[in-house]
C-alpha cells in the first residue's frame, strides 16, 4: 500500500550562496511511503503512519539541518521517513523554488528503505 503526502511547504534555510544562508526560502516536499495494509484492515491510525507527525518532522529537521544542497535536503526528507518504523520504502521529491533566474524550479527525488538495504540512490538534478 502505498501513503502519499503532497506540497507540504517548508520554509528553511536552503542554498549555498551567501544571501541564501541567511533568508529562509519555501522548499515543496512530496513523498511516498510504503506501508502495510493493517489500518486498511483495522480502520486504526496505529496501525498507519501518522501523518501529521511525520509532516511537522520533515519540517523540522529542514528547519534544523539548514541544507547547502538540495540532494542533502532530500536526504534529510527521506531519513525522517525511515524513522517510522512502517514506512518499508520511502520516495521523496524536494522542490526549490526561483533557484536561478528564469527557472521555475529545481527539484530533487530521492529513494531508498528497508526492502533494499539502504538507499537507491539520488535522481535529479538540483542547486
Amino acid at each position: 500500500m502505498t501513503l502519499e503526502l503532497n506540497g507540504l511547504m517548508v520554509e528553511c534555510i536552503i542554498g549555498d550562496l551567501p544571501n541564501e544562508r541567511i533568508v529562509p526560502q519555501k522548499l515543496r516536499v512530496d513523498v511516498s511511503l510504503e506501508i502495510g495494509d493493517e489500518a486498511a484492515r483495522s480502520d486504526r491510525l496505529s496501525d498507519t503512519v501518522d501523518y501529521a507527525k511525520l509532516a511537522k518532522l520533515i519540517s523540522e529537521s529542514l528547519i534544523w539541518e539548514k541544507c547547502r544542497m538540495l540532494e542533502h535536503a532530500a536526504k534529510v526528507v527521506l531519513d525522517a521517513c525511515l524513522i517510522e518504523e512502517k514506512v518499508r520504502y520511502a520516495h521523496v521529491k524536494v522542490t526549490k523554488f526561483g533557484a536561478i533566474p528564469h527557472l521555475e524550479s529545481a527539484s530533487v527525488s530521492y529513494g531508498g528503505g528497508r526492502r533494499d538495504g539502504g538507499t537507491q540512490g539520488i535522481r535529479g538534478g538540483g542547486h
